[in-house]
C-alpha cells in the first residue's frame, strides 16, 4: 500500500471519527437539557403538590398520582420474586449455585423499576375511570345542571359503576364537593386534581374547564366535546393495547422458549450440555452471550411495542 493511499485511509477515519465525536456531544447535549428540564418540572410540580396538601383539608392523605411510594409488604413482595426468578435462570443457565445466590440479591434493586409499571398502571387506572366521569359530567351539564350539581349527580353515578369507596375517582370526586360545600370554588378543586394526577387527559380538561369558566363561554358544549375528544382518544388506546397484547404475549413466549429449551435439554440429556457448564472453559461464555441476547430482545421488544397516542 503507497503512502497516499495511507493517508487518504487515515483522513477518512479522522473525519468520520470526528462526525461520530460531534454526534455525540451534540446528543449529550441534548440529553443533558432534557434531564434538567425535566428536573425543574420535577421541582415545580413537588412545590405545587407541598401546596395543595397545606390548603386541604386532610390533605396528608391525598394521592399524588405522579409517584408511586412502595409499602414495605411490595418492597418485600417484588424483591422475593424477582431474586427467585434471577436464581432460577442463574442456576438454569450456570448450574452454580454459589453465582445463582449472588444473582439473586440483584432482586432487591427490582422494585426501583416496578415502581414505575406501578405508577403508571394507576395512572392509566385513573384515566379509565375519569372518562366514565367526564362522561356522566357532560350528561348532567347538558340536562340544564349546574356545575356544582352536575359534580354531585357525576358523583352519584360513579358510585353505580364503582361501588369501592376507595376506587380513585369516587375519591378525588367526593373531595372535590367537600371543597365546594365548604366554600372553595371549583375550579381550583379541579385545577389540584389535575396537577396531583400527572395524567394528560385530566389536564387538558382542566385547562379548557377553567378557561372556559372564566372567560363565560358555553361551558356545556366546550365539555362534551372535550368529553368525545377524551373519551375517543382512551378509546383508541385500548385498541392499540388490545392489538398489540398479542404481540406482547408471543414475544414473551419467545423470551421463554430458550429457558425451556435449556432446561429441556439439561433434564433429558445432562451429558450433551455438561460443556457449557465447565468453567475453564468457553462454555460459561457461551451461555453469557446467549443470556444477554435474550435480555436485549426481551428490552428491545418491549420498547418497540411501547406505543403512545
Amino acid at each position: 500500500m503507497e503512502i497516499d493511499q495511507i493517508i487518504g485511509i487515515i483522513l477518512i477515519i479522522l473525519i468520520i471519527g470526528f462526525m461520530i465525536f460531534r454526534r455525540v456531544k451534540k446528543a449529550r447535549a441534548a440529553s443533558k437539557e432534557i434531564k434538567d428540564h425535566q428536573m425543574k418540572e420535577e421541582e415545580r410540580r413537588s412545590q405545587y403538590i407541598k401546596a395543595i396538601k397545606r390548603r386541604t383539608i386532610g390533605g396528608e392523605t391525598l394521592i399524588d398520582y405522579g409517584t408511586y411510594h412502595l409499602s414495605l409488604k411490595e418492597r418485600v413482595k417484588y424483591s422475593i420474586l424477582a431474586g427467585a426468578v434471577i436464581f432460577g435462570v442463574g442456576y438454569l443457565f450456570y448450574n452454580n449455585l454459589i453465582l445463582s445466590l449472588i444473582g439473586a440479591c440483584f432482586g432487591m434493586f427490582y422494585p426501583k423499576f416496578k415502581r414505575k409499571d406501578l405508577k403508571i398502571k394507576r395512572q392509566d387506572e385513573l384515566s379509565l375511570q375519569f372518562k366514565e366521569a367526564i362522561s356522566s359530567l357532560a350528561s348532567s351539564l347538558a340536562a340544564g345542571q349546574s356545575i356544582e350539581n352536575a359534580f354531585r349527580d357525576a358523583l352519584k353515578d360513579l358510585k353505580l359503576l364503582y361501588p369501592d369507596e376507595d376506587t380513585y375517582i369516587v375519591k378525588e370526586f367526593n373531595l372535590i364537593n367537600r371543597r365546594v360545600e365548604n366554600g372553595e370554588i371549583i375550579e381550583r378543586a379541579i385545577d389540584d386534581l389535575a396537577k396531583r394526577s400527572d395524567v394528560e387527559d385530566i389536564k387538558n380538561f382542566s385547562n379548557v374547564f377553567i378557561t372556559c369558566k372564566r372567560t363565560g363561554g358555553d361551558l356545556v358544549e366546550v365539555i362534551k366535546r372535550t368529553a368525545d375528544i377524551i373519551t375517543d382518544k382512551i378509546e383508541i388506546q385500548q385498541d392499540i393495547k388490545v392489538l398489540v397484547s398479542q404481540k406482547k404475549f408471543e414475544s414473551k413466549i419467545m423470551a421463554v422458549a430458550p429457558l425451556g429449551i435449556i432446561f429441556f435439554l439439561k433434564t433429558s440429556s445432562p451429558e450433551f450440555v455438561e460443556p457449557l457448564y465447565q468453567f475453564g472453559t468457553p462454555g460459561p461464555l457461551v451461555m453469557t452471550v446467549a443470556l444477554v441476547c435474550i435480555l436485549v430482545s426481551m428490552l428491545i421488544s418491549q420498547k418497540i411495542m411501547n406505543i403512545e397516542v
